[in-house]
């Protein structure tokens, strides 16, 4: 059966404060366990007015505590941003807190800039195998088989259930070899999606941890009662988007009618492609979206991200979105039984 998670980039909205974010983290964690959503997902930005979630694994730490039943975990920790023993200290800890529940994903962008990655006392030159390498010394820490020289307290023998990132081929063939768990970005970068979903499976080797592939994509989501109000509340991400990828980042702005007509022809071609693993609209049309985008992919798991400026809106889009994904998978229940 398909599962369907939350990615939530706790954003801070316009007119928004960073407590607030955290708290609507905390309040959306417990919506999405109630509605069935089999994990929680932040990740690691920085220098992003509109993105409150730079210090994860803290987040993690609150959401986890308002939490009781779903899985939480990064999606994922930039690990070129940090020495690994620092991870499998910090995941560790999180580990001996909440067993069973943690996840640890893993991807090779800084999540920032130049001058950020410098501010955090890591560098971006670094070559193509130093990613692989941080990896696996990050597992050889958590299974505490001595090859690092180093017993990391809290870290040995902790289990949290680790993923590799990416929105390339690169993740891809690393998840593959390595026998890991894989989720591809295509909420925001989705142009490799089907060649490295095919990469992955096609070079998977078993490990200890995953007997098969197990592959999760991520899918944008703006479910409301119409297709019009649906389209409303798409329109802050969308705002959002074009003001990141023409060099002017912002905080969540409120939704703007009929944006993509005063938006412009370059911005209606950001609009289209970054977002084009999306659904807007209606429970009929948001269903519909869904559900083709589980045909193409036949991912095992469905990372499902919004960024609404309303916080009950928010809300209510999940609820649909989690209802939109029962009508879906009933028919493989019942193909199944």
């Amino acid at each position: 059966m398909t599962r369907y998670s939350l990615l939530d980039l706790v954003p801070v909205v316009e007119g928004g404060s960073v407590a607030q974010a955290l708290a609507n983290a905390a309040d959306i964690a417990r919506h999405a366990e109630a509605e069935g959503y089999h994990r929680y997902w932040t990740a690691e930005h920085h220098g992003m007015t509109g993105i409150a979630s730079a210090a994860t694994a803290v987040v993690l730490g609150h959401v986890a505590g308002a939490t009781r039943t779903i899985r939480i975990g990064a999606g994922g920790i930039m690990l070129p941003n940090h020495a690994p023993l620092t991870i499998a200290e910090q995941f560790g800890t999180l580990d001996a807190l909440y067993p069973g529940r943690i996840d640890l994903g893993l991807g090779r962008a800084p999540g920032s800039d130049g001058r950020v990655a410098q501010a955090l006392r890591r560098t971006l030159a670094s070559d193509a195998n130093d990613f692989p390498r941080d990896v696996m010394e990050l597992q050889s820490y958590f299974a505490d088989d001595g090859r690092t020289g180093i017993v990391a307290t809290p870290g040995a023998g902790a289990r949290p259930q680790m993923w590799i990132l990416g929105s390339s081929l690169f993740g891809a063939q690393l998840a593959a070899a390595l026998g890991l768990p894989y989720a591809f970005a295509s909420h925001f970068a989705p142009d490799a999606l089907d060649q490295a979903l095919a990469v992955y499976r096609r070079d998977f080797r078993p490990s200890a941890q995953l007997d098969r592939p197990y592959a999760m994509a991520g899918f944008n989501v703006f479910a409301a009662a119409t297709d019009a109000e649906g389209e409303l509340l798409a329109s802050s991400q969308q705002q959002a988007f074009v003001a990141l990828r023409t060099g002017n980042p912002r905080q969540l702005p409120p939704p703007v009618a009929n944006y993509r007509n005063v938006v412009g022809v370059q911005g209606s071609a950001i609009m289209d492609h970054v977002l084009q693993c999306s659904a807007v609209g209606s429970p009929a049309t948001v269903a519909r979206g869904i559900a083709s985008f589980l045909a193409r992919t036949s991912v095992d798991e469905l990372l499902i991200t919004s960024s609404i400026y309303d916080h009950a809106a928010r809300k209510r889009s999940l609820t649909i979105a989690a209802q939109a994904m029962a009508d879906v998978v009933a028919p493989e229940t019942r193909a199944a039984a």
